[in-house]
């Protein structure tokens, strides 16, 4: 699988990487519901074999229970893969999740992603969220104080805006920026794109299939049957009234799909991949052969008439 270079990294990533939030498991605040470990790890095995060569986790999914199951998951891997995961989400002996940027509290955090991964050094450690804003610079000159370190091989931003990621280069350069887009998240577009690209920051975009709603597989009924510890059974993206607009959206994807022999949610990533800014984007999987169901996006080329199909979609949804 063809590499691209992450921004001023020195890494070479696949345009699609393995995404363990969900893998985190159920318990926590922003849980997808009760996962088997061993599918995790034969799922992150599987993709590794095809040749994905990157994994991003964070230290809040599953409040450190995802780290702890890449790092079995990658026992024995001889050509091991860039390994990512992320800090500012903290949690408390009751499972409350917080946010901090305190300096103390991101190299506390990074020593226990060390640990639960068990490398020696972060391939990218990420500023989760920009919480609490206040706190930014102090954030990020410990990141890159980490990196200097050694800690961290590179360091970068997640749900940052263009003036927070100002703020955060006029201390040290960002190798990346990782941020919500999907068909029905474009709200990187008009100014977030433009400037990544010209500050030469990468893109590992987050959610291309909007967090399962373009697979194909989400319908009505299963929605219903969501577990109740499911974060998505009470999202606004899954519920009336956005929810008709979404499966309009995945009825043309599918009708797309069809010419090339691909699903709805290849169309969707390769979409995503489209964009010359991205440079990666994040497929989660809970189970094998979910995430190489995905893989026929990196080789699909939208035409463009299917990309304007998919606008005069959108166009008729907003009349």
């Amino acid at each position: 699988m063809k590499t691209r270079q992450l921004g001023i990294s020195d890494l070479h990533i696949t345009p699609i990487g393995f995404g363990a939030w969900a893998i985190g498991g159920a318990g926590w605040e922003f849980a997808w519901g009760a996962q088997d470990d061993r599918d995790s790890i034969a799922a992150i095995r599987e993709v590794l074999d095809a040749g994905i060569n990157w994994i991003d986790t964070a230290a809040v999914y599953g409040l450190g229970h995802s780290e702890q199951v890449v790092a079995r998951a990658l026992e024995g891997v001889g050509d091991r893969p860039y390994v990512f995961t992320k800090c500012s989400m903290i949690w408390n002996e009751h499972g409350e999740i917080g946010r901090s940027l305190k300096a103390d509290s991101i190299r506390r955090e990074c020593e226990a992603s060390l640990r639960r991964l068990k490398v020696d050094a972060i391939d990218l450690y990420q500023i989760h969220w920009p919480n609490p804003d206040r706190e930014i610079e102090e954030g990020w000159a410990t990141m890159a104080a980490l990196q200097a370190e050694g800690k961290v091989r590179n360091i970068g931003v997640s749900n940052f805006s263009v003036a927070q990621m100002k703020r955060a280069q006029a201390i040290a350069p960002s190798a990346s920026l990782q941020p919500r887009y999907s068909l029905i998240h474009r709200e990187i577009e008009p100014e977030i794109l433009p400037f990544v690209i010209q500050a030469n920051i990468g893109v590992i975009a987050y959610s291309p299939m909007a967090s399962g709603l373009l697979t194909g597989a989400m319908t009505r009924a299963r929605i219903a049957g969501l577990p109740d510890d499911d974060w998505r059974r009470d999202y606004e993206d899954f519920r009336e009234p956005r929810l008709p607009r979404h499966l309009k959206l995945v009825s043309l994807l599918r009708d797309i799909g069809q010419r090339h022999g691909r699903s709805p949610a290849e169309v969707a990533v390769a979409w995503v991949l489209s964009n010359p800014a991205v440079t990666g984007a994040i497929v989660g999987a809970r189970r094998p052969r979910q995430m190489l169901g995905v893989s026929g996006a990196v080789d699909l080329r939208l035409s463009p008439g299917e990309k304007a199909e998919i606008e005069a979609l959108f166009a008729r949804q907003a009349a």
